[in-house]
């Protein structure tokens, strides 16, 4: 708000000065003119931003993982908390040997995470005869969120609030266990506690109603 403030004993030329002076600091003020938003979907929206962490592992003389690379694999995965919602794969030539992998594998397991298949492109390249351990981590979040900028309580518009939904959408971004759920989803597998219940709900249908063979007689006697 540009308050204007004149003095009793000021000349013309002074107030004339001061009009013109407030007039184009009001058209020279960048005005708000942010689209209505008249639906009901939020404009704030999770965004999910992924991370690469490498480690280079050399194979010993067997081709195998060898002790001290196993402990400084497992030293760098408790630096990095590996835990769910972590992607880790493998790069490496086509030549490198099967133990290593064997042996990064299990390393991996002790975690409750399973080796998965193609690696992210990385910066250079994996070291010739060995493997490169390739973890991906993703965090969501919600920027510009909270977002105060309307400030009037009335709305004249009938558009939404700027900061409508994010709520919502932060709240989505922090319980998301892995947020590449948010981007590519899940395929859908086979739940074997849905065939077993399925299985006895048909079972329970198809079976024959214990009064389709008619009432059995029954005769009333006494001493």
């Amino acid at each position: 708000m540009i308050k204007m403030r004149f003095f009793r004993h000021a000349s013309p030329a002074l107030l004339g000065s001061a009009a013109l002076a407030a007039c184009l600091l009001i058209a020279g003020s960048p005005a708000e003119a942010r689209e209505p938003n008249r639906g009901v979907e939020s404009v704030h929206q999770p965004v999910v931003e992924r991370t690469d962490f490498v480690f280079d592992l050399h194979a010993d003389g067997s081709g195998a993982l060898s002790g001290v690379d196993e402990r400084r694999l497992t030293v760098w995965f408790n630096a990095l908390g590996l835990g769910y919602g972590d992607h880790v794969t493998l790069s490496g030539t086509s030549g490198s040997p099967l133990a290593l992998r064997d042996g990064i594998t299990q390393v991996v397991g002790r975690y409750g995470l399973l080796v998965e298949g193609e690696a992210p492109a990385t910066a250079g390249d994996a070291p010739l005869g060995g493997l490169r351990v390739v973890v991906s981590r993703s965090i969501a979040s919600v920027p510009d969120c909270p977002s105060w900028r309307d400030r009037a309580e009335a709305n004249f518009v009938g558009g939404l609030s700027d900061n409508y939904g994010c709520a919502v959408a932060s709240n989505l971004a922090a319980m998301i266990a892995d947020p590449r759920d948010l981007i590519e989803g899940r395929e859908g597998r086979l739940d074997v506690t849905n065939v077993v219940n399925s299985k006895a709900i048909k079972t329970y249908q198809e079976r024959e109603p214990t009064g389709a063979g008619g009432l059995q007689g029954m005769a009333v006697g006494g001493n």
